[in-house]
């Protein structure tokens, strides 16, 4: 079967044939809007900053608010429950002009956030619940996001071109987050529905990753053995510590179970493909683009304008996809994205 090496769209089915087509691709996003609101501040409540995606987006964020003409201050959650309610009780006291949800589930914090609501700050998000684009549930005015599920079958049909219909299947998710148990059980049915075994669906925080898979990896290759053939994951963090205890277990990144991530794409995920270092595939979100998209939404809601709706789009990231790429590390479209941006608010 030949490699996938970039999906754009909202269909799984339209495949281009490496990451460097993107080269080729015309802005799809708004190219109307209103205008940058003066002297602005804004906050970004960040689930985890340790979480690559979440890192990028909030780089992304920083980069579109200078262009703006915004300041922009980082609230880490730190990982824990307690940690982001903390972070929105700071930025409610910072009465900032606009604030940011990073990479959390807003249900999670369905009381923080109601008192945001309740000061009449806009209020925008990446990756906050299921429903993505405008009007997300608990007072955000826009999720941005991928499709979830687009990435999740993505992900699935990979391990299924990559192994066959023998294929043996662990998913990792976390349950603390409605998203993510959304796109674990779209993994399992994808890769159930093609013929292939469900071995386990393992339900570990995400926050916990550093302390927990490496024991948890080595309870499974007891488990399973051979028949573990694929590992699926809802985040490219559960691979960061992955790795260790295959290699303890004399088991190199060929021979060991073939790991891929629905999501998101993060600068250790890139560095583990293009070093065959555990991981042969991510599902990546264009986590600078979706900054800019952001602050663009924020810059909407803070003047009563309507959400633009726009839904950017993932790649499947390969060895072969990388080695065309270069050299960088993030998945960074090359589609004029800023000078879009930049014109829609007059800069």
């Amino acid at each position: 079967m030949q490699k996938r090496t970039f999906i754009t769209g909202l269909m799984a089915t339209t495949l281009l044939s490496s990451l460097s087509a993107l080269a080729e691709t015309a802005w799809d996003g708004p190219t109307a809007g209103p205008t940058a609101a003066e002297g602005k501040s804004i906050v970004v409540v960040a689930g985890d900053l340790k979480n690559g995606g979440i890192l990028g987006v909030t780089d992304g964020v920083e980069e579109a608010a200078a262009a703006i003409g915004w300041e922009v201050r980082v609230l880490d959650g730190a990982g824990s429950i307690q940690g982001r309610t903390a972070a929105i009780g700071q930025a409610l006291a910072l009465q900032a002009d606009g604030i940011i949800i990073n990479g959390f589930d807003a249900v999670e914090q369905q009381a923080a956030l109601e008192n945001v609501v309740n000061a009449n700050m806009p209020m925008v998000a990446w990756h906050s619940g299921p429903k993505i684009g405008c009007d997300a549930p608990g007072g955000i005015f826009a999720n941005v996001s991928t499709d979830a599920m687009t990435v999740s079958e993505v992900a699935a049909e990979w391990a299924i071109g990559d192994g066959g219909e023998d294929i043996g299947v662990v998913i990792f998710t976390d349950s603390t987050y409605q998203i993510a148990i959304d796109k674990a059980d779209r993994l399992k049915e994808t890769v159930e529905a093609a013929g292939g075994t469900v071995l386990e669906y393992v339900d570990t925080p995400i926050a916990d990753t550093s302390s927990r898979m490496g024991p948890l990896t080595t309870s499974l290759l007891q488990k399973y053995g051979d028949s573990w053939t694929h590992s699926l994951a809802i985040n490219d963090l559960y691979f960061d510590f992955m790795g260790p205890s295959l290699a303890a277990a004399g088991l190199s990144p060929e021979a060991g179970p073939q790991a891929g991530s629905a999501g998101d794409g993060s600068e250790a995920a890139f560095q583990r493909i293009r070093s065959g270092g555990y991981q042969a595939i991510t599902v990546a979100e264009p986590l600078n683009l979706q900054g800019w998209q952001l602050v663009d939404e924020l810059n909407r809601a803070i003047q009563g304008e309507a959400c633009s709706g726009y839904v950017t789009s993932p790649a499947l990231v390969t060895p072969e996809g990388l080695a065309k790429m270069g050299d960088g590390n993030a998945f960074d479209p090359d589609i004029p994205y800023r000078e879009a941006y930049a014109t829609i608010w007059g800069k």
